[in-house]
């Protein structure tokens, strides 16, 4: 009869225990969301003429406020003669343009 409760005890804590081991399930952030949904597809954005929404969708890195702080930008200050020049925005910066480098257009 020991015998018996202890077999069951095992298998019921080996149950319980290998979930435990699985492969993670979590979700990727948002912003890898983003990116993802058009891997394998060549996206270019020209940041001289797009909406903030299209800015927003299609560069990494780039959230509402910032996609709505380049529009300012352009709006302010004419039209971008590099993509480097988007460095000259407040929370841009040289890595958020080397991610989108070949995604801009000019």
């Amino acid at each position: 009869m020991k015998f018996i409760k202890l077999a069951l005890i095992a298998s019921l804590s080996l149950c319980v225990s290998l979930p435990a081991f699985s492969e993670s399930t979590s979700s990727p952030s948002k912003s890898t969301q983003k990116a993802d949904k058009y891997e394998g597809i060549e996206i270019t954005v020209n940041i001289n003429t797009a909406t903030a929404e299209e800015l927003e969708t299609l560069l990494i890195g780039i959230g509402e406020k910032k996609a709505k702080d380049i529009i300012q930008f352009r709006q302010e200050n004419g039209l971008f003669e590099k993509a480097e020049d988007l460095i000259k925005i407040k929370g841009i910066g040289k890595s958020t343009v080397e991610k989108n480098k070949e995604r801009i257009l000019l």
